[in-house]
């Protein structure tokens, strides 16, 4: 008699209280024990693919997250916050889907979500040393320790660590006293103003330059200087008019003395002339 063999095809999961999912029940009892086992929604999966996506440059591998996790999509809403998912093949990162991802945790020691783990660490060191001058480089152990004490502290407070809390603390991961926003280093303000202007061949240079439309400047200086040139005009103007009275007013006072002249003559007593007899 062949010995039965079960498999997970689907799983019931609901909402917790603390506003993230849990697996309530699955296909494969006998394998899969649902006591603290989380599952990642859709929106928190489209979160990780984002913060996935800066350490493509420093060897982050797609395949080894997709092994690390066993898809479904959303099959019937049972109501009371519970829904029923349904297994499917879709990949994570390209799917078109609402999809739920559970960790495959079945080994959780040598398992492919053990090796996700090691593997964002891996690349999230490697970024921060590049992106930081600290005093001394990280490294994957002592970032593992810091992650591992906060995740100790949270079971000894019978608290289970849900699986996109447990990844965003390694993607999200700062040492103490550094910024997460200052990640990307701040570029001098010349060189942001540089990199918003094309380049230009020597060709387009040289047309620019004979183009008059752009001779601003000159135009400006040219303005300035016939505005100041029709000020002193205007002042040279005012000058000769003051000049012209002046002459005007001396031509005046000539005639005067000229009429005064004319009444003395007037006033003189005629001479008597002697008659001829």
């Amino acid at each position: 008699m062949a010995k039965a063999t079960s498999t997970l095809d689907w799983a019931i999961v609901r909402l917790g209280d603390d506003h993230n999912w849990w697996v309530a029940e699955t296909s494969d009892p006998v394998r899969w024990d649902v006591d603290g086992l989380s599952i990642v929604d859709p929106r928190q999966l489209q979160h990780l693919v984002e913060l996935v996506d800066p350490l493509r440059d420093y060897g982050f591998d797609q395949d080894i997250f997709e092994a690390a996790f066993i898809p479904f999509r959303i099959d019937k809403d049972l109501g009371n916050g519970k829904v029923r998912v349904k297994r499917v093949k879709e990949s994570l990162f390209e799917s078109e889907e609402k999809l739920f991802c559970l960790p495959d945790i079945l080994d959780e020691e040598n398992g492919p979500y053990a090796d996700l783990l090691d593997h964002l660490t891996r690349c999230r060191v490697k970024m921060l040393n590049d992106l930081f001058n600290f005093e001394s480089k990280l490294s994957v152990d002592e970032v593992e320790d810091e992650i591992r004490e906060d995740q100790n502290s949270n079971f000894i407070q019978g608290k289970a660590v849900h699986t996109f809390e447990e990844l965003t603390a390694i993607l999200d991961y700062m040492p103490a006293g550094y910024d997460a926003d200052e990640e990307a280093p701040a570029k001098d303000i010349e060189d942001e103003g540089d990199d918003d202007l094309p380049e230009l061949d020597e060709e387009e240079e040289e047309k620019l330059k004979n183009d008059e439309s752009l001779k601003w400047d000159e135009d400006e200086e040219g303005a300035e200087g016939d505005e100041e040139g029709a000020k002193k005009k205007e002042k040279g103007d005012g000058k000769g008019d003051d000049d012209e009275d002046e002459d005007d007013d001396d031509e005046k006072d000539e005639d005067d003395d000229e009429d005064e002249d004319d009444e003395e003559e007037d006033e003189k007593p005629k001479k008597k002339t002697k008659g001829k007899r």
